[in-house]
């Protein structure tokens, strides 16, 4: 049970006009939400994935906001989200509609449709560019110019791949889920608490916008030994995925935009004590907007979290969903800065206590 601390309203406010003073005390120009949302995507892109709400706008003001803090900014962003009335729900959407800007595979070299290495600095190294310290906007102009001039005419992309893990469905080398012929439950956690053990909808959605530092290190624990899985990714996609609803006026159904996500299909090898044959297994990762990383981890969290005894924390879902929430475990951390005179001077009655009847 927490007081609620009365008081210090002036104080506080004035913290909050220091912190805003902080931003501008330099004189530096203002950042537009377009730099932002174009020259920092990757940051919005993550914003918005773990505030659980689409929109390149508000993910950068929300940034913008919050100095960069990309926790906090997906708290903001969440927040607001509840705040807004749940107008419908979209309709299912197969990720082979996805309109591809990447799509690569580490586990086959020539793959239907070809790789597709897209926007990324992936084969780059990682030194810094002072060219960009003294970037003006007139050589910024000339710069984009030249890119555009030194970039090859590629033909148009398919508006669809093949999916490669389909490659090892058709040969019967992918386990498949086992089913009693009834369709998975599918929940809500926005709507329905998170309860365990949680069916596959709810576990997938939570990663999905769970914090990608938390996925990282927990799915880095199993490929480093503490777990049973060291993925291969099947297939990585970034793209812009169409979404669609069902018209309240005519019943059909329509497009009504698209959104970019970032999809991770990896495959493990599994254990199979049955007899049967060997085969491999799927781990899944879909996120919003391009994080690859987080993508990445989620499938493998999502494979490990299968397992049927848990031996490493990375295979219990209880410990996987609950603490790769970014924003609760950053409330929790966050509230030990408001006052605990109460339970602190307790602890210290307690002490002092203890230690007058251990000298006495």
């Amino acid at each position: 049970m927490y007081v609620a601390v009365k008081g210090g309203r002036e104080a506080i406010e004035n913290a909050a006009k220091a912190f805003r003073h902080q931003q501008v005390r330099n004189g530096s120009d203002p950042l537009h939400l377009e730099q932002i949302r174009d020259q920092l995507s990757l940051a919005v892109d993550r914003v918005m994935g773990e505030g659980g709400m689409y929109d390149p706008d508000y993910g950068a003001l929300a940034l913008k906001q919050c100095a960069g803090d990309v926790l906090e900014a997906s708290f903001m962003l969440r927040a607001f989200c509840t705040t807004q009335p749940r107008l419908g729900y979209s309709l299912p959407t197969s990720t082979s509609e996805m309109r591809v800007i990447r799509r690569i595979s580490a586990a086959f070299k020539d793959i239907p449709g070809g790789q597709v290495l897209g926007p990324t600095s992936d084969y780059l190294l990682r030194l810094l560019n002072f060219e960009l310290m003294k970037e003006e906007d007139p050589e910024y102009q000339q710069t984009l110019g030249r890119l555009l001039e030194e970039l090859p005419e590629a033909d148009p992309l398919p508006v669809s791949f093949p999916k490669v893990v389909d490659l090892l469905r058709e040969e019967g080398l992918l386990a498949m889920p086992e089913t009693d012929g009834v369709a998975p439950p599918l929940v809500d956690i926005t709507r329905e608490s998170l309860s365990f053990p949680a069916p596959r909808s709810a576990a997938l959605q939570a990663m999905a916008r769970a914090e990608t530092g938390g996925l990282l290190a927990l799915a880095y624990s199993s490929m480093r030994g503490y777990g049973m899985i060291h993925p291969t990714v099947g297939e990585l996609r970034v793209g812009y995925l169409p979404v669609h609803v069902v018209n309240p006026y005519t019943g059909e159904k329509e497009c009504i935009g698209e959104a970019k996500v970032t999809e991770a299909e990896i495959i493990s090898e599994t254990r199979d004590d049955s007899g049967d044959l060997p085969r491999f297994s799927l781990g899944y990762g879909l996120c919003l907007g391009h994080n690859e990383t987080k993508a990445i981890s989620m499938a493998v969290l999502d494979r490990s979290t299968q397992a049927e005894e848990p031996q490493a924390p990375s295979e219990d879902q209880e410990f996987v969903l609950l603490h790769t929430e970014g924003i609760e475990s950053m409330g929790f951390c966050n509230h030990f800065k408001l006052p605990h005179y109460v339970t602190f001077q307790s602890a210290l009655d307690r002490l002092r206590t203890s230690r007058e009847k251990l000298q006495s």
